[in-house]
């Protein structure tokens, strides 16, 4: 007895040593990714020892932690589906035993701790170690800006804690919920931390419809347009044309003002870049532009519809019954039914629906006016700005599960502490929530398809001349080929 006793003992450790070590090597491919991220993005300062190099090392090592876990909470709900498909149709291979509710439990839980100690510890403390300075009075160093950053912490959770505590308090004025107020491990963070998922998933649902209408023009620039009714080498003519205007203006020998000299200077950039843009399109190949474009705006499309349909139907399931609600699960176990009703394929679905709804939501958050400061520059970025885009992409990447199930994405459970908000149970916020997507999506997709159908209408039919469209800027290279074409006349 007392063998089987170590023999279950010995399995337990294994099985935690063997849990410990995916999680780090998952957490490493994680952090070496986001480091070269934010190295791309990261303004180039000079190889100085000084106080403030350390400062902006010791903010990056805790940004590139944060993005880390961001990534972590975007592929727990994917890597989640995955694993129990796998399960499910290999259920005694060996080669997969590590793979069991154990492990998948534990990442839920990792990243929901972690994701707390970054939104609320470390960003906080980067930030305010980046501003720090010591106080006044005291000798200037690394310990007194350490000093300085503990004690704005130490304020601002005292802040954060005082709004819970009134806001709580006037939510729930019931004996129970007033001796509660006073629990800070069992009530305060969690539901701290559930106001803070219902805004990042507010947060999710202004960005991601944007985003899902920008996509289409961002697949647009970065892919070739199929030549329609245009004419590369008459516009490629003028443009250069142009170009050798601009650059005779910009070496003349007259001497110019200092603000129309970098006036010239961006509009020669500009043309140079349209320049390249159409020379681009001309080299490209008739695959390219007349097969690969179609097909990448037909698969945005059928995404953002199934999306939508997938949408439709939870508000009828929420509407018909109840449970249909996103509560954690209770079942521990993962591997014992597929939550799929075509088995693999229909995960697969999920699973791209799920990662196109997440860099939609990215293109969408930086695509709004409010945010378009925060927008990232190759070696051109600020430590502040990119602790504002590690605190953004966190908040909507922690809220990205709970979004996906809210919306009926996928129908696997929240696990862990995901499931545990206090705003998932209510019926009116989730109902909403759902036709609130549905409606702003639908919209978003038919103001965008309409637009651009009108626009190449008009450029078909040689209208765009007229400035009927309603875009409020028109592409230089259609304006140029509109002067030529006069000119030619």
């Amino acid at each position: 007895m007392e063998e089987d006793d170590v023999t279950i003992r010995e399995q337990n450790f294994h099985s935690q040593v063997r849990e410990y070590i995916i999680c780090f090597l998952l957490f490493a491919v994680l952090y070496i990714v986001s480091y070269c991220i934010i190295t791309r993005y990261k303004r180039k300062t000079d190889d100085h020892e000084d106080e403030d190099a350390v400062v902006n090392r010791i903010s990056m090592y805790l940004c590139t932690f944060t993005l880390a876990i961001s990534g972590g909470a975007v592929l727990l709900l994917p890597f989640s589906i995955i694993s129990n498909e796998i399960l499910l149709s290999f259920p005694k291979n060996y080669y997969i035993q590590w793979l069991n509710g154990s492990l998948i439990h534990g990442l839920w839980n990792l990243v929901s701790l972690f994701s707390n100690l970054c939104l609320f510890v470390l960003m906080p403390f980067a930030y305010f170690f980046l501003e720090s300075e010591g106080f006044a009075g005291s000798k200037k160093g690394l310990k007194a800006r350490i000093l300085e950053t503990f004690v704005m912490l130490f304020l601002l959770a005292l802040l954060i804690l005082g709004i819970v505590w009134v806001a709580s308090a006037l939510v729930d004025n019931d004996a129970a919920s007033m001796e509660s107020l006073y629990d800070l491990w069992e009530f305060y963070l969690p539901y701290l931390y559930s106001c803070i998922s219902l805004m990042g998933g507010l947060l999710l649902l202004m960005c991601t419809p944007v985003g899902l209408s920008r996509m289409f023009t961002v697949m647009g620039q970065l892919l070739v347009k199929p030549t329609i009714l245009e004419d590369l080498d008459e516009q490629l003519y003028c443009i250069q044309l142009q170009e050798e205007a601009l650059q005779h203006k910009v070496h003349g020998s007259v001497p110019l003002l200092l603000t129309a000299s970098q006036n010239l200077h961006k509009e020669l950039e500009n043309v140079r870049s349209q320049r390249h843009k159409l020379e681009r399109r001309k080299k490209a190949s008739v695959w390219e532009k007349n097969l690969l474009y179609p097909i990448v705006m037909l698969i945005l499309l059928a995404g953002t519809a199934i999306s939508v349909f997938l949408v439709a139907l939870n508000i009828l399931y929420l509407l018909v019954d109840e449970t249909a609600l996103p509560k954690g699960s209770t079942d521990p176990e993962i591997g014992n039914a597929s939550l799929s009703t075509f088995g693999v394929v229909q995960a697969v679905v999920e699973i791209v629906l799920m990662i196109y709804l997440m860099v939609s939501s990215v293109v969408g958050f930086y695509s709004l006016r409010i945010f378009q400061g925060l927008t990232p520059r190759k070696d051109d970025t600020t430590m502040t700005t990119i602790i504002g885009c590690c605190v953004s992409i966190l908040v909507l990447s922690s809220a990205l599960p709970v979004m996906s199930r809210t919306l009926g994405i996928t129908r696997f459970d929240l696990l862990g502490d995901f499931g545990r908000f206090n705003w998932l149970g209510n019926f009116y916020i989730v109902l909403s929530y759902n036709l609130l997507f549905a409606v702003v999506t639908t919209l978003c997709l038919i103001t965008k398809f309409t637009s651009a159908v009108r626009e190449e209408l008009l450029k078909a039919l040689g209208l765009d001349k007229l400035n009927l469209s309603t875009s409020p800027t028109e592409p230089e290279s259609s304006k140029l080929a509109a002067n030529g074409h006069q000119k030619t006349l």
